[in-house]
């Protein structure tokens, strides 16, 4: 009895062990050819870079857990976990602007590089996140900040 439960325990923890891909291999090349090429700006956008009117014409997705999606999260946005972005990467369109947030930026950045890798160049990462949107004045954020360069420039 104690050999099968050994075998299966050893079975499992070599499973379970992170797997290591050779430096050369096609996923380490396109990921260091990638960020060879990319430039800071390319991949991220801040919500007063988005005028109002645009919102429309985006595909947002929302890349935090459901729970928290139904708590709150940018009015029209879609729910893919930023796990699922991969899997579910027939879902989300090449040909119109897709915006990925979470609730500060950082796994929404996980997904948004893995979507970029894959040959999705329409992909942005909303700067800081639901948290960072709704600080800026959400869909108003563009308006907004033309308004206070207006008043920058006036005094």
């Amino acid at each position: 009895m104690k050999k099968p439960l050994l075998a299966a325990c050893a079975v499992l923890s070599l499973l379970a062990a992170p797997l290591q891909a050779d430096d050369r291999s096609a996923l380490a090349e396109a990921m260091e050819a990638y960020l060879d090429f990319t430039e800071y700006g390319s991949s991220v956008i801040l919500p007063e870079q988005i005028p109002a009117e645009d919102w429309p014409n985006i595909l947002v997705i929302d890349a935090r857990d459901a729970a928290q999606f139904e708590a709150d999260h940018i009015p029209g946005a879609t729910n893919i976990e930023w796990r699922e972005v991969v899997a579910r990467r027939d879902e989300i369109p090449r040909d119109q602007p897709v915006i990925i947030y979470c609730n500060t930026g950082s796994l929404s950045a996980q997904a948004g590089f893995a979507l970029r890798l894959l040959g999705w160049d329409n992909v942005r990462i909303l700067q800081d996140g639901l948290v960072g949107w709704k600080a800026k004045g959400g869909f108003e954020a563009n308006q907004r900040a033309i308004e206070a360069a207006e008043e920058a420039g006036a005094s």
